[in-house]
């Protein structure tokens, strides 16, 4: 199994009791097959569970057990490529439709945080997008313009008006309105318990070996038991674990990112409404703060494949990270408490891969890649639910794995 993260997790520590799920101790049948059960494979099987399709999810570890918990929980409808870009890119129609299918999915995500009987974090948040330097202004004000032709909600701000509300001052920024935050963990529990509550069927510690076609065109999975479980289609869920692919996925990579989390602040130090921060640099910082005063805050992106190991080299990037925050916070005092590196994907044009295999019938994939994960998960499940009940979906074209802007990247 691929190593996706290192380090001393946050994010773990707000989880109380967890509910175990069996293996597969039996051959099985069903209608859907999800492997994977982090936050992809777990929205997928929620919304799937919902819609009427008989679904199993199947997860070789536990549940929410890779990258979930290393993500920061930060829901934006903005994608790391500007929107202006990606006009460049794939053409007006498309880009927008992609853009306000991210909205939506923020908004979808709410309508489904808010529907669990716990509370899993999640809160409507602003965000601040600032001009890393005066030479980003100018493309600052382009997206900024870009985004309000597309009905998005967003406010400019000047330097003026970001110092009225944040002890530092940036050329300028954008605001966005309708963005939100979730602890990751808690929120893939609490959807997997809600739905294995109203019929999906979950098991864990099911290592998916083997996968073939019937004569009949059933998709049969082995597990590493020995048990069957054949399925009219299957979704590989499978996060940023590229060799479990059957398909031929081209032109991703790998990079890995560094996280801290602060200890409690018990003076928010004039944070305006816990807004989500970033910039236009790249790699970018990017920042949250939590339900009770901690800050999360991240970047310095390696494009290396794999997580930091060494304890040491780490926590040079939790001091550079924390140096970073210090200057825009004056008046930090919290230390670190928690420090971690992960794996994280990003396919060439920005986009993530979500569609119909195209050499392999009724086999799909949800992967989520760039900075939008978690949001970029419920677009795909709502995509892959349409493509399965032999629907139209108006993204298919957009973000399918053969997809024309590969080309062109």
């Amino acid at each position: 199994m691929k190593e996706l993260h290192t380090g001393n997790l946050y994010w773990p520590v707000t989880l109380g009791s967890i509910r175990e799920f069996a293996p597969v101790r039996q051959n099985k049948k069903t209608q859907v097959a999800i492997i994977g059960g982090g936050m992809s494979g777990t929205i997928c099987s929620y919304v799937f569970n919902r819609s009427g399709l008989s679904t199993i999810m199947l997860e070789r570890g536990q549940v929410a057990g890779g990258t979930t918990s290393a993500d920061t929980g930060m829901l934006q409808f903005s994608n790391d490529f500007m929107l202006c870009d990606l006009i460049e890119q794939i053409g007006e129609r498309d880009a927008q439709a992609l853009y306000r299918a991210c909205r939506d999915a923020v908004n979808m995500l709410a309508i489904t945080a808010n529907s669990l009987t716990v509370d899993v974090g999640f809160r409507r948040r602003s965000s601040l997008y600032y001009a890393s330097t005066e030479q980003d202004l100018p493309k600052l004000k382009k997206e900024y313009e870009t985004l309000k032709g597309c009905g998005l909600d967003v406010e400019f701000w000047s330097a003026d008006d970001i110092a009225k509300h944040f002890p530092f001052r940036k050329p300028g920024a954008i605001v966005t309105h309708g963005d939100a935050e979730v602890n990751p963990l808690l929120f893939v529990n609490g959807l997997a318990n809600a739905a294995a509550d109203s019929g999906l069927v979950i098991h864990e510690q099911t290592d998916i070996v083997g996968h073939d076609t019937l004569p009949g065109g059933l998709h049969r999975l082995r597990t590493a038991d020995g048990y069957e479980i054949e399925a009219e289609h299957v979704v590989y869920a499978v996060g940023y674990e590229p060799e479990e692919l059957r398909g031929k996925l081209i032109k991703a990579e790998l990079s890995r990112s560094f996280v801290l989390v602060t200890g409690v602040q018990q003076n928010l130090l004039n944070w305006h409404e816990r807004f989500l921060i970033w910039e236009t640099a790249r790699p970018y910082l990017y920042m949250r703060t939590t339900l009770d005063g901690r800050i999360v805050i991240g970047g310095l992106d390696e494009k290396i494949e794999q997580p930091l190991h060494s304890e040491q080299e780490r926590h040079k990037r939790s001091e550079n990270l924390y140096g970073q925050l210090k200057e825009l916070f004056p008046g930090l005092q919290a230390p670190i408490e928690f420090e971690w590196s992960a794996t994280f994907g990003e396919s060439r044009d920005g986009l993530p891969f979500i569609g119909a295999d195209p050499a392999w019938k009724n086999v799909y994939y949800c992967l989520g890649y760039g900075g939008n994960g978690s949001v970029y998960s419920m677009i795909a499940a709502h995509l892959l639910r349409d493509l399965i009940r032999g629907d139209e979906h108006p993204l298919t074209g957009i973000v399918k794995l053969d997809r024309k802007s590969l080309a062109t990247v």
